[in-house]
């Protein structure tokens, strides 16, 4: 459905004169397809292009170099811009930034209006988009009651309504408490498997990419690593030198495994940990603390 083909863009700073002060080259070479339906995760650290990446899908930048489809239609094409933003809907990191009406259902309906969709459509769609994110009984409401992960589902309710094939969430979860974090991912996770939505989901907390089928690693704009979760987080020791940390129970288990106890060689959930420790007797060395069987 996404395909990137060897692009290249570059941020270019100048002062008040106009002047070029310098060169950011925010991606360089990459090259990625992706599948429709496919779960994606794309980590890596400040300033390795994970947001650039992800505001090519729906052109809000074009390519400097290379190219970028999105099902068959070239972004640098502007007659295309408005069919691909139609197909990749995209949630950001800031939900009091995207909430713009004075009712929920006026703020998912705002994105049709703009799109000419009639009004008995318009109605239906909304009240589709709202029940998929489970906020009907909000949609009277004024946005601003809502807490955070709330304000983010109505945004995505937003997205939902033009009915796209791909959602981009470039750190949705980033302002958002851990409450606020679950409800979001819970609803992504729900899209891809009951709707067979793309998701690209931009972040940079490791649990979260926990579940994706696939994960990108971006490191000074080029892909660095690109495979199944168990299989990056499978290399600690890399994903350290690009500045990145892995989940929590996977780097537990990863000392223990280097202090010689008998340890998966990657470990992803805390259910699998425990597992891996009654297998080995249900003790940690150097205390003796001791896991029961649940």
């Amino acid at each position: 459905m996404i395909r990137f083909e060897d692009v290249a863009f570059e941020y270019i700073r100048r002062d008040e004169e106009g002047n070029v002060e310098g060169i950011t080259r925010a991606l360089d070479g990459v090259s990625v397809h992706i599948r429709k339906g496919e779960f994606v995760a794309v980590l890596g650290a400040n300033g390795s292009g994970k947001s650039t990446f992800a505001k090519h899908i729906n052109g809000l930048l074009i390519p400097g170099e290379g190219s970028v489809r999105v099902g068959g239609y070239d972004t640098k094409d502007e007659e295309n811009l408005l069919k691909v933003r139609q197909m990749a809907g995209m949630v950001f990191q800031n939900p009091d930034n995207q909430i713009i009406a004075q009712t929920v259902e006026e703020d998912v309906a705002f994105g049709l209006e703009n799109m000419g969709i009639p009004t008995d459509q318009m109605q239906a769609r909304v009240d589709e988009a709202l029940e998929k994110v489970g906020l009907t009984e909000e949609k009277k409401s004024s946005p601003n009651r809502l807490s955070g992960g709330q304000k983010q589902r109505v945004a995505i309710a937003g997205v939902l309504a033009m009915k796209p094939e791909c959602i981009i969430f470039d750190e949705s979860t980033a302002m958002l408490d851990p409450a606020g974090r679950r409800e979001v991912l819970s609803t992504a996770h729900e899209l891809n498997r009951q709707q067979g939505i793309t998701v690209i989901l931009i972040t940079h907390y490791m649990n979260e990419a926990v579940g994706a089928d696939r994960i990108l690693v971006m490191d000074r704009g080029r892909i660095a690593m690109d495979g199944k979760p168990r299989d990056i987080f499978s290399k600690v020791d890399e994903l350290k030198k690009l500045k990145l940390d892995v989940p929590p129970v996977t780097e537990l288990a990863h000392r223990l495994r280097k202090s010689g106890m008998p340890m998966p060689v990657c470990v992803l959930t805390e259910d699998e940990f425990l597992e891996a420790v009654n297998t080995n007797g249900g003790w940690l060395p150097q205390g003796g603390l001791k896991y029961g069987k649940r």
